[in-house]
């Protein structure tokens, strides 16, 4: 990251972003790792310096920055452990939109305490049957007197369990995406359960589980803006979502690089350092330029967003698939030049490699970010 291209504010957010990941998350992410820990007071922690509710308005316990600040702090966040920063952007996009879409009393009753983290927030839009077919999910919310009951199974929900808010995605009319509407679960609502939490390649540092409704019943001011409105807010939490993602990618992958740099210089093979070696000084070249080039793509969609730009969905698609390939891509490289030190989980490659895989398929796989810049560059000619 040039620090030259940010602002003074952006570059003290990010030096005070670096030195809680160092302090907090880089010395204890192996561990967390191996023990299948979710540190929530390390969460809380990342929330006294306004981290749990970056874009959340000031007024409602919010940090209100923008989504280019955003982006510097998850890539920084994610220097230290992806996993970690990742549940952070998922949870910083279900704030948005409970103040993005809720209203008065709704911010007021749960914003809060997720900007202080005290409760942790989960979003809930992917089933056993529709993961890329989103608009075609089957959870059902039925009219009852006032209020609604809930039924459905949500899968790969990050943070479930041990999240206290669950915006839900449910079908309240038709078929297709018109029939969808937003709710916020409470975890002590009767009928929330919850499945046993998956055993995954990487991301351990947080759960994943099935989210189970069974007959939840909810009030009406459970609503998440209007009926029918459900799918719109799901996306549009899902575009800055999507950045989130990505910026964690390159941060993972920076930190892969810096190890590679770092391991190189101290290896000899041959009678002179490896660093020394212009193939692989070759390598770290490309590996560096990518990065620079998705970090660029990445801001480029941030600054889209913040300025309601109406090509951001478009950019925030091609920045997430970009970025998450040239994340993993650079962090499997960096494991490589490692050789078999690489392949030691006490080396820390093998994990940000098993982290950043799943970034390619979670907030929309890559394939779909594909079908929506193709969408783009080809709705002109019908």
């Amino acid at each position: 990251m040039t620090s030259t291209l940010l602002t003074e504010d952006q570059q003290a957010l990010v030096e005070t972003t670096l030195d809680f990941a160092q302090d907090h998350l880089a010395p204890h992410a192996l561990d967390w790792d191996r023990d299948k820990h979710f540190p929530v007071d390390v969460l809380r922690k990342a929330a006294g310096l306004g981290l749990g509710g970056v874009y959340v308005r000031e007024a409602s316990g919010g940090s209100g920055l923008t989504r280019s600040d955003g982006v510097l702090v998850f890539e920084t966040l994610a220097s230290g452990c992806p996993s970690i920063a990742g549940y952070l952007s998922i949870h910083n996009m279900v704030a948005w939109m409970i103040d993005r879409y809720g209203d008065d009393a709704q911010r007021e009753r749960w914003l809060p305490r997720l900007c202080a983290m005290e409760d942790l927030a989960s979003y809930c839009l992917t089933e056993p049957g529709a993961g890329s077919d989103a608009a075609a999910l089957t959870s059902r919310a039925v009219r009852d007197g006032d209020g609604w009951v809930l039924t459905g199974v949500k899968q790969f929900i990050s943070g479930a369990g041990a999240s206290q808010l669950y915006v839900v995605m449910a079908r309240t009319g038709g078929e297709g995406a018109d029939g969808v509407s937003a709710f916020v679960v409470d975890k002590d609502d009767p009928g929330l359960a919850f499945g046993p939490n998956e055993r995954k390649m990487g991301w351990n540092a947080q759960p994943t589980r099935q989210v189970v409704l069974d007959g939840v019943r909810l009030p009406a001011d459970r609503l998440l803006g209007r009926e029918g409105e459900g799918f719109r807010i799901a996306m549009n939490g899902l575009n800055g979502g999507r950045l989130g993602i990505a910026a964690c990618s390159l941060g993972g992958a920076r930190s892969a690089l810096d190890r590679s740099l770092t391991h190189l210089a101290d290896r000899e093979a041959f009678g002179q350092r490896l660093l020394d070696a212009q193939a692989l000084r070759f390598r770290l070249a490309d590996m560096a330029t990518e990065l620079a080039a998705a970090r660029a793509l990445v801001q480029q969609a941030a600054q889209a967003l913040d300025r309601g730009d109406p090509q951001a969905p478009y950019l925030c698609a091609m920045a997430k698939r970009f970025a998450t390939d040239t994340g993993y891509s650079v962090a499997d490289r960096a494991l490589q030049l490692h050789g078999g030190y690489g392949y030691l989980s006490e080396y820390g490659i093998e994990k940000i490699v098993r982290d950043l895989r799943v970034h390619q398929i979670l907030e929309g796989t890559n394939e779909i970010m594909r079908v929506i810049v193709a969408r783009g560059l080809t709705e002109a000619f019908g």
